[in-house]
């Protein structure tokens, strides 16, 4: 499995992944809903695409088994999404996926990367406190996080937390 930066060509692809991906909530009553939601369109990709802010999880045959897309917000990268196509979870893609990004907030001299997700699903919070986040306090949000969360709880996305990695130089 190969990370790479995403390329044009790639992108139809991506939702398609992130689809699959979501069949994971199936399982999971309370956000069963989430495996016939939306997904991130086209545009939305072609837009961290152009930023420097996408990757894929490329297969030797070239199919597209994941993606990571993050965005430069103030002093951070803000990894928006990691989706690894349902038959490919469980191999460590989302973390290599994961790793790219942590690389890329190096890179770009950033002091933290940080994420919004699930407290209490096991392929959430979980995964990437294993990896070193820690989740920030609520009292402790900045306002572009509390911003965030707040839209993602007028989409319906209950039970989600803040979180973060601080990159030390």
């Amino acid at each position: 499995m190969r990370i790479r930066p995403t390329l044009e060509h790639d992108i139809p692809w991506l939702p398609g992944v992130e689809r699959s991906a979501a069949q994971a909530f199936a399982v999971r009553p309370a956000l069963a809903w989430l495996a016939q939601g939306d997904v991130m369109d086209c545009g939305a990709h072609q837009a961290f695409v152009e930023a420097g802010g996408s990757w894929v999880a490329e297969e030797p045959d070239g199919r597209i088994m994941g993606f990571a897309c993050a965005r430069l917000e103030d002093r951070a990268l803000h990894l928006h999404e990691i989706s690894v196509h349902r038959e490919a979870q469980g191999q460590g893609i989302g973390r290599k996926l994961l790793l790219q990004v942590i690389d890329a907030a190096r890179q770009a001299g950033v002091r933290e990367l940080t994420l919004t997700t699930f407290a209490d699903v096991p392929w959430n919070a979980p995964f990437y406190a294993r990896m070193g986040f820690e989740v920030i306090d609520e009292g402790l949000l900045d306002a572009r996080l509390q911003q965030i969360l707040a839209s993602e709880r007028a989409h319906g996305l209950e039970g989600r937390c803040a979180m973060r990695l601080g990159l030390d130089y």
